[in-house]
């Protein structure tokens, strides 16, 4: 959801620069700093911006150039004239000292000094919009680029989660025969005076072995997998939902991790929980 747009118009004798920054989010937060926009033009953007953007910390901001050598600021004379007044009025009635070190504090209050309007007409709006929209297109095109890098690196790791899965098979059948070769060797040095009922004991074998059986996880796993590259290809804005399968990846690669029992399918466990991670630090910026 990281994105960068940039416009630039101008309106009457002010050259007008939107800037939009989009961060990582997972819900809409927009910020419009255009100063005294009108409030009935608001809402209409604000909804725009949300039906193309969609997620994201949205922040709109302006850079003025004035073309004229004219001051695009005004002192607010009545309003300072009334404070300063007061002030000095205060100071006397408290036997303070009267100085011109207050005027700093009173130029920083609210209202005393007036910006020039950066608009004052309706077809200045009108191209200010442009602008925006223009910066939105911007975002947009500068998403889609990021988005193709983000997309090559998570579909080349999902690539690698299923040949590490692939690795598992051989080393499992090798598992089972050692734990068998185990279990025997152990059961070969009790004591004779110990009797061992053969049925009951495979029984329990077969339950043992059932335990440690990892077929159903690979098969959800590479299923899991399968899903996400094609939720990946076939949503418009995958983001959310891409999360959820990997979240259910992540169960049954620990899963077989804690069914393993082999070093060797252990290694394979903790390189797919690493190609896991980051995939999910690249879901974050994603729609």
């Amino acid at each position: 959801m990281t994105g960068y747009g940039k416009a630039r118009c101008r309106i009457r004798n002010k050259q007008v620069t939107v800037e939009i920054r989009t961060l990582n989010s997972k819900v809409l937060d927009i910020n419009l700093r255009i100063p005294n926009y009108p409030k009935d033009r608001e809402l209409p953007l604000r909804s725009h911006m949300a039906c193309i953007l969609e997620r994201g910390k949205v922040e709109v901001s302006l850079s003025i150039e004035n073309a004229t050598e004219a001051s695009t600021i005004a002192l607010n004379k009545p309003l300072f004239s009334r404070i300063y007044s007061d002030l000095i009025q205060a100071l006397r009635d408290v036997n303070a000292p009267e100085n011109a070190d207050i005027i700093p504090g009173i130029l920083r209050l609210p209202e005393v000094l007036i910006a020039e309007p950066l608009a004052d007409s309706p077809q200045d709006w009108d191209t200010l919009d442009a602008a925006i929209h223009t910066a939105i297109s911007e975002v947009v095109d500068f998403r889609n680029t990021e988005g193709a890098i983000l997309a090559s690196d998570i579909i080349a790791r999902c690539n690698n989660l299923m040949l590490l899965l692939d690795s598992v098979k051989p080393l499992e059948e090798n598992r089972i025969t050692t734990i068998k070769a185990k279990l025997n060797r152990n059961l070969s040095e009790l004591p004779d005076s110990i009797a061992i009922d053969p049925n009951r004991l495979e029984q329990e074998l077969i339950y043992y072995l059932e335990k440690l059986d990892i077929t159903e996880e690979k098969v959800r796993m590479a299923n899991h997998l399968q899903y996400f590259l094609n939720t990946m290809n076939d949503e418009q804005a995958p983001g959310r939902k891409l999360g959820f399968i990997a979240q259910e990846l992540g169960r049954e690669i620990n899963t077989i991790g804690s069914k393993a029992s082999d070093s060797d399918i252990q290694k394979l466990v903790v390189q797919m929980k690493d190609e896991l991670e980051k995939i999910k630090e690249q879901l974050f910026n994603v729609l």
